[in-house]
């Protein structure tokens, strides 16, 4: 805010907050499955990935097998956007079904969008706990910033 930010996208973090997870059978208004909270939760900021794979539009996800199967020599080309993300949305959602029962394969193949501060998130939290984290840390700036200006 000192230097004229008016905010901050931060999309990534609410993905490993308990609020989030769904199991692959209920669709609330969740938004991460149990297998993928697990992958985010263990990724460094070098695990994710750009990719066409979900939606025809590059979007950056976390690493998968199912990203480098799209990105392997010999992968199809992928197709515009609405097109992809309705050939890919029902196996997306078997793969999820299926790690969720405990598939390795599967697992391997479980992926979501994701930015690389997900090296950031190591833990589950709830969005209470998220957004007070960050008031803390605005306060903690806010008062280094007054220091400065002594």
């Amino acid at each position: 805010m000192a230097m004229g930010a008016d905010g901050v996208w931060c999309g990534s973090v609410w993905l490993t907050t308990a609020e989030a997870e769904t199991t692959p059978t209920v669709k609330a208004e969740a938004e991460t499955t149990p297998t993928v909270k697990e992958k985010m939760l263990a990724a460094g900021p070098r695990q994710t990935v750009r990719s066409r794979s979900r939606t025809g539009k590059p979007t950056r996800q976390l690493h998968s097998a199912w990203t480098d199967a799209w990105s392997g020599e010999g992968a199809p080309d992928h197709l515009p956007m609405p097109l992809q993300g309705l050939l890919s949305r029902p196996v997306r959602d078997m793969i999820d079904k299926l790690a969720a029962g405990g598939h390795e394969g599967e697992k391997q193949l479980a992926m979501y969008y994701v930015g690389q501060a997900v090296g950031l998130m190591n833990s589950e939290q709830s969005v209470r706990s998220v957004v007070y984290d960050f008031m803390e840390d605005y306060a903690a700036a806010v008062e280094r910033l007054n220091r400065t200006m002594i």
